[in-house]
Formats: C-alpha cells, structure tokens, sequence
C-alpha cells in the first residue's frame, strides 16, 4: 500500500507533462494557420486597392475647389470665384453652399444631375453676384425645402424661376423658406422696372409657392407691397419685411393669411396703421407684430390706432413705440397717450391743399397767355391808347374852354348869344 501510494504522485506528473506538450503543438499549429490566413489577406486586400485604383473616379466624389463632408451630407464651395455651378456634385448632398462666387447668370436646370440631386434640401446662392435668375432654374430638386438668394444684384427674376418654364403644367415647388433679403440692383439694371413688381410676379406664377412657409424680404427699399402675392401664399407662417421703405399698408390684404405667426414690419416709414388694417391683424389668432423704428406721426389719426394698441396683444414690444411727429410729441410713447393730445393743426386737408394747387397753375396758365396775346398785339393796343389819350386830351380841352368862358363876366353875352 505505501509502495503504491508513492507511485500516484509521480504517474500523475507524467500525464501533466504529456498534456502540456499536446497543448503546446496545438498552439503552434493554430498560430502558423493563422499566420499563413493573414498573409492571404493581407494579398488580397493589397490587391483590391490596386483594382479600386486602377477604376475611374466614383460619382459621389467631391468637385476639386469644394470641401465635402459625406457624414454631414454638405457640400461647400465658398469664395471659390466660381462662374457656373459645378458639374460633379455628388448625390448624397443635402447641404450646398454656393456662397462668394460669381455665378452672374443661373440657367434653367442648373442642379440637373444624372444621378440627380435628389436629397438636396438647402441650397444657399447668397453673395453670389448673380444677376439673373432664369425659368426652371431649380428644377430637378424634388427635395429643395430653403432656398436664400440674398445679396445678389437681381436685375432679372425670372416669373418662373420657382416652377418650371410651363407653370400651367409644372408640379408646384417644393420650397417651404424662401430668402430674398437685399437683392436691390444699381438703378441702371433695372431699366424702368420696379423691383416690387418683379418679385411679385414671381411669388405668383402659377401658385408655384403655395406651400411657401417663410418668406424673407428684408432691405429692399420696397415702396408698397403687392397684394396678390400674399394672397397666393395661404400657408405662410413667417413675413419678414424689416428696412424697407413702406409708408403704408393701406393697399395690403392679410386676411388670406391665416397661419401667420409672425409678422417684422420694423425700420420702415410707416407713419400709421388706419382702420382696416388694424382689423385684419386683430383677426389673425396666431399672429405676432414686430412695429419698431417707424415714424409714427402722433395727431388726431393716430387715435384708432393708439385705442388698438392698448388693447391688443399681437403686437410684440408695444411699450417701445413712440412719436416721431410732430416736433412737439417726439418721442412720446404711444401707449401713454391720450385722446385730448392727438390733435391735427387747422391746416388744409391734403385733397383741398391739391386741389388749390391744380388751381394755382391754372391760373398762372391764363395769365401766361394773356400776356402772350398782348405782347403779339402791342402795336394795336399802343394806337388804340393813344386814341384814347387824344380823346380825353380833346375832351379835357372842351371843359376848359368852357370854364373860361364861365368865369369872364365880359363873355357872359357871348356865350349866351353863341348858345342860341
């Protein structure tokens, strides 16, 4: 039994031994398999860049003066002096800023791609010098949701430049913002046209914007605003019309608008907002008005309009406002004014200081021509006045002589016997 027990110890080594050894030759077969399998491919993948090298560019690479960023889906080609959009867009792109270039003229199908440009959502042309847009300029982006144009010297928008060269037949665009923020050309481009007319034109060729959500039309110096337009714009939320030139919006319609949100009516020259107005933006239910930096003429037609501000809560910073005229109520605010301090001087109304005007000049017309006859018949006039002079001069002679003979007592007789 002792005999056998110091056997144990040692036969168990054995087997230990044995066992290790085993799992040694099996790590070095494995190792050398997985040797031989990375070197296989590490070949092949060698081999696989040569063929991708050896094939021509793939469609989605990024045009050479562009900086791409396929994660991001954007593109950027900017302050690049491109004259014409680049050709190798790649398709993934949803993000292209084309900003600081001299694009001058944008053709009908400018983006048409094969494979088009399906995914681009914002396209950004602002500082571009572009100067005309022509029809069907942004056809073939289905996906085109925000478009900015701003600061560019637009002489020539085309009326289809948002739809295609048929509006009648063409899909309405896809547009949901549109940017035209500072697009005013030198004086000489616009060749007697109104800038005003030119975007409203293109706001309404063929309902093409009608699902326009946000229109920006920012420091245009515009004079007036067009009604129809708005009218064909049933579901814009978003009117921003701050650092123009309007004086009024009497000829305005906001009462298609019913999705308006907000409303930027701030720097421009309006100097009241009359009656009707008034009521159009109380019957908006979502509408928020921005009024800042307007002259506000504060006399006795400013009343309406200051008993609608006390009440109303459409317009944002109303506490800010304040008369700019006349010089006696500047820069008092309008929500502390009363009744008896809105009041118009005794001057004429605008329609009777006209209407003296019209009769000034006609007057002086009359007079000029009065003169006119004068002049042309002066010799007549000259002999009829002298005529005249010596009738009066004989007349006057007449009297005399009587009067001297009145006055002698001697020619008493005389001039009775020569009377009979």
């Amino acid at each position: 039994m002792p005999g056998g027990c110091s056997r144990g110890p040692a036969a168990g080594d054995g087997r230990l031994r044995l066992a290790r050894l085993a799992l040694v030759l099996l790590g070095w077969v494995s190792s050398s398999s997985l040797t031989s399998s990375a070197s296989s491919f590490t070949s092949s993948a060698s081999s696989l860049a040569s063929a991708v090298s050896a094939q021509p560019p793939l469609p989605d690479q990024c045009p050479p003066p562009c900086e791409c960023s396929e994660a991001a889906r954007t593109v950027k080609c900017v302050n690049r002096d491109l004259t014409e959009v680049p050709a190798d867009l790649p398709p993934y792109v949803r993000n292209l800023f084309l900003t600081g270039n001299q694009l001058a003229v944008l053709p009908a199908g400018a983006f048409a791609r094969r494979p088009p440009l399906a995914e681009l959502a914002a396209l950004n042309l602002s500082g571009s010098l572009l100067k005309e847009v022509r029809a069907g300029a942004f056809e073939h982006l289905p996906s085109l949701r925000q478009l900015d144009l701003s600061h560019n010297p637009l002489a020539h928008l085309s009326p289809f430049a948002f739809s295609g060269s048929n509006a009648s037949v063409s899909a309405p665009s896809p547009l949901l913002e549109l940017m035209l923020n500072h697009i005013v050309p030198p004086d000489e481009d616009l060749k007697n046209r109104s800038l005003e007319g030119m975007v409203a034109a293109a706001l309404r060729a063929g309902h093409a914007l009608r699902g326009l959500r946000r229109l920006e039309l920012a420091s245009n110096n515009f004079l007036y605003l067009p009604r129809d337009p708005l009218a064909r714009l049933p579901g814009l939320r978003h009117l921003d019309l701050h650092n123009n030139s309007l004086v009024s919006l009497t000829h305005v319609s906001f009462r298609n608008l019913t999705h308006l949100e907000s409303l930027h009516l701030e720097d421009n020259a309006l100097k009241v907002l009359h009656n009707s107005t008034l009521a159009e933006l109380q019957g908006l239910p979502h509408v928020r008005v921005f009024l800042d930096s307007n002259p506000w003429v504060c006399d006795c037609h400013m009343a309406d309009m200051v008993a609608w501000l006390k009440e109303t809560e459409v317009v944002q910073g109303k506490a800010r406002l304040t008369c700019a005229f006349p010089e006696k109520m500047r820069n008092r605010v309008l929500l502390e004014l009363n009744s008896s301090d809105l009041d118009c001087d005794p001057i004429l109304p605008p329609s009777l200081q006209t209407s003296y005007v019209f009769l000034g000049i006609v007057l002086a017309l009359i007079g000029a021509i009065f003169l006119l006859v004068l002049y042309l018949n002066r010799k007549g006039i000259k002999k009829w006045m002298h005529n005249i002079r010596d009738a009066c001069r004989d007349h006057m002679e007449g009297y005399h002589y009587r009067y001297e003979i009145n006055a002698d007592p001697r020619l008493t007789n005389l001039s009775s016997n020569s009377d009979v």
